[in-house]
């Protein structure tokens, strides 16, 4: 009897480290979105604080999002998985349409009109962990098999992002690639089996990025970005610079040189950059602990989860949000090819953080039914 009480679900508080560190990374965030993008928003839009007060506006979306998709019961989203993920490649569909999708910057990434505007490709992230959290609660030990488990998962997520290849944005497709791989191996997939899935794919990444001047350019520029400090590597430069003035203390809030039109988006893909540079080495090392916190607290919760499909979910959800913040780490400090990814909670984007809130909100639904042996 002991034994089958320890195992039944439990109606559990909310986790007050992930909150915490959640809460934490948003406060840094509308911070230094405020910091980084004043003199910009004045050159532009004559407010210190028209970025900022957008973002307020966001975080209210995702909260009132969060709430719902926290208390919803998650298990009742299982059904519904396959018909999000179709609509979200509609949604990627309509964004390569003359005059629906929006352009900015060479790309076409948008939905919306006028002031509002959307990226599905935010939510195609999350919709893809929720339809593989569904599939995998469903195929359970046949996911070891290749042509039967993890083959037609494999295909799904390569649709999703070419999807995302075509507006073009190899930065969240890769994203997707990455959390799908991530999601199947903690799901019991073959190590192997992921291995040939990769090389299956690997010729065509190569001959994508080898056709296409702009991506090749980009990993040239990774490469050796001062072969090119004005042009190609100009970006990679001038994050260096940001984060060699900063030392290990920084040089004070608010005293950034670089935001003053040296380094290029410096409140959204480049914030990471102006937070080493104002807060320091010290202020980088306070925001990868608190993605660390988050991490290991939701991987908890999943490990604790009464079932398959919200072990996969609160797992999923998780990696969705630690794997870009690392792979923007990565951008800013040189470590990897620039993706165009902003940093979850922090960079400035309504469509990231309301997916990243909603994303966070259903790994503390899971963990409200959590086992209490946990």
């Amino acid at each position: 009897m002991v034994e089958r009480e320890r195992l039944m679900p439990a109606q559990g508080a909310p986790d007050a480290w992930l909150i915490g560190s959640v809460a934490g990374l948003i406060a840094i965030g509308l911070i230094m979105i405020f910091s980084s993008s004043s003199a910009y928003a004045v050159a532009l839009h004559h407010d210190a604080t028209y970025f900022l007060k957008r973002q307020v506006i966001w975080l209210v979306i995702g909260g009132i999002a969060a709430y719902v998709a926290y208390r919803v019961d998650y298990q009742q989203l299982r059904r519904f998985a396959p018909l999000v993920l179709i609509l979200t490649m509609i949604m990627l569909g309509l964004v390569l349409v003359p005059h629906l999708g929006i352009s900015a910057g060479g790309a076409r990434r948008w939905l919306g009109w006028h002031s509002f505007s959307f990226e599905p490709s935010e939510f195609a992230k999350l919709a893809l962990v929720l339809y593989l959290a569904a599939a995998l609660a469903g195929k359970g030990d046949r996911i070891r098999s290749l042509t039967g488990g993890v083959a037609p998962l494999a295909i799904v997520t390569a649709i999703l992002a070419v999807l995302v290849v075509k507006e073009p944005d190899m930065g969240t497709a890769s994203l997707i690639a990455f959390t799908a791989g991530a999601l199947l191996f903690a799901a019991g997939a073959r190590f192997m089996h992921l291995l040939i899935v990769a090389a299956i794919t690997a010729p065509g990444i190569v001959f994508l990025i080898a056709h296409d001047a702009y991506k090749r350019a980009r990993i040239l520029a990774f490469l050796d970005p001062w072969k090119d400090p004005q042009d190609k590597g100009f970006h990679i430069v001038q994050s260096l610079m940001a984060l060699g003035s900063g030392g290990p203390f920084g040089v004070g809030l608010g005293f950034s040189r670089q935001k003053f039109f040296w380094l290029p988006e410096a409140h959204t893909d480049f914030i990471g950059s102006i937070i080493g540079e104002e807060l320091g080495f010290i202020g980088m090392v306070a925001i990868v602990t608190l993605f660390v916190i988050f991490a290991y607290r939701a991987a908890r919760i999943a490990v604790s989860a009464p079932d398959r499909f919200g072990f996969c979910l609160a797992l999923g959800c998780m990696a969705m949000i630690v794997i870009q913040a690392f792979v923007n780490i990565g951008v800013v400090t040189s470590a990897w090819p620039v993706t165009g990814v902003p940093l979850p909670f922090i960079s400035f984007g309504g469509s990231s953080l309301v997916v990243s809130l909603i994303a966070v909100a259903l790994v503390m639904n899971v963990g409200r039914h959590r086992r209490s042996s946990l």
